[in-house]
């Protein structure tokens, strides 16, 4: 508890936060506080599984929709698109740092009566207008894998404001168990079939185990004062990345921050342009092959993936620039572990390459 207290406070959160083993355990636990079998959830996409996956695995029915060109974010004209009377949850997505258009994302919402659980996971620290990302929606989630931002190995955590959604979700993350609130004074409870009985074995409801550890949240907690030193280095990075690399605007698309954002760079996202002459397979094998790992823009086009196939899912139209970005599009490292020299060998290389395919 005193640790969720201090990330509510010291992170600009919301005012409930609840510790989860991991990013995904936390979406999952949000979806179950909130929706019924066959209610729909809008989703990017262009993402990770782990946004997706959830809403199938609970009986929900996911509805993707196409990203923006330029933030590779939920478009909020598809969301418009995709509503229907069975749109439950919109889950906007901030991608590898680049807070999604959540001012209109939340408009729409109240406009329909639509809760908005936004998926913080790789994107710790970004804000918009000075506002934290996590603070807008109904819930957040947050995830501290070992490659985030800042880490507790695994892990997750929820945010609300909602008194009632923390009770609820509190009691899924740990076994369905009653309100243990004020168990100091009032352990125990009398029940028409249990009796006297400790509050601490009484289940109100089918829940699960998602917590996370002790020595996982302590680590957290020390995690979590580096932040703003580790963003830092992380933007300096991403932002020398692109001074050197804007010669070549004509063959890749480079990051771009919207007005009014501060984008906190999970990873530094390169797009191949079409009239490029070259491929992704060509760079991305060029790099490995020069000890410059690449990973491509997440799951890139979900509805592709062989896991969702044959799911009852819906696609709102043909998604072309999530599928561009599955073709095109791959992210290499800005984390603070890269200085100055390597930046400057990933240019070096980069350069290379593109000399010998356009000469």
């Amino acid at each position: 508890m005193a640790a969720t207290k201090r990330v509510s406070s010291d992170y600009d959160w919301q005012s409930e936060c609840i510790i989860t083993a991991g990013g995904m355990s936390g979406i999952l636990n949000c979806l179950l506080a909130l929706l019924e079998p066959g209610d729909e959830v809008i989703v990017p996409a262009a993402t990770f599984a782990s946004v997706a996956s959830p809403v199938i695995q609970t009986g929900l029915k996911p509805v993707f929709v196409d990203v923006d060109k330029n933030s590779y974010n939920i478009d909020p004209k598809e969301v418009q698109k995709a509503i229907s009377d069975k749109t439950k949850v919109i889950m906007p997505v901030h991608s590898l740092g680049n807070p999604a258009d959540i001012k209109a994302i939340m408009e729409i919402a109240d406009e329909k009566g639509i809760y908005v659980v936004e998926d913080c996971c790789e994107s710790h620290g970004a804000e918009v207008d000075g506002k934290k990302i996590g603070s807008f929606g109904h819930m957040s989630t947050i995830s501290y894998f070992v490659a985030h931002n800042i880490t507790t190995g695994e892990g997750g955590m929820i945010s609300t404001n909602s008194e009632e959604f923390n009770d609820v979700l509190r009691s899924l993350r740990e076994f369905g168990r009653i309100s243990q609130k004020d168990n100091e004074k009032n352990r125990f409870i009398r029940d028409e079939k249990l009796g006297y009985y400790d509050k601490r074995y009484v289940h109100e409801r089918l829940g699960y185990n998602f917590r996370m550890t002790d020595p996982e949240a302590s680590f957290g907690i020390i995690q979590l004062e580096k932040l703003d030193k580790f963003n830092g280095i992380r933007i300096k990075n991403a932002y020398n990345l692109t001074r050197k690399l804007n010669k070549f605007e004509k063959y890749f698309q480079l990051p771009v921050c919207s007005p009014n954002t501060k984008h906190t760079f999970y990873g530094y996202v390169i797009v191949i342009k079409p009239d490029a002459p070259f491929g992704r397979e060509e760079i991305i094998n060029y790099l490995e092959n020069n000890l410059i790992e690449t990973r491509p823009f997440l799951g890139g086009c979900l509805p592709d993936q062989p896991a969702f196939r044959k799911e009852n899912i819906k696609v709102i139209g043909n998604l072309p620039v999530s599928r561009h970005l599955r073709d095109n599009a791959f992210f290499i490292g800005c984390h603070p572990g890269i200085g100055e020299n390597q930046i400057d060998y990933v240019v070096e290389k980069i350069s290379s390459f593109v000399k010998n395919h356009t000469s």
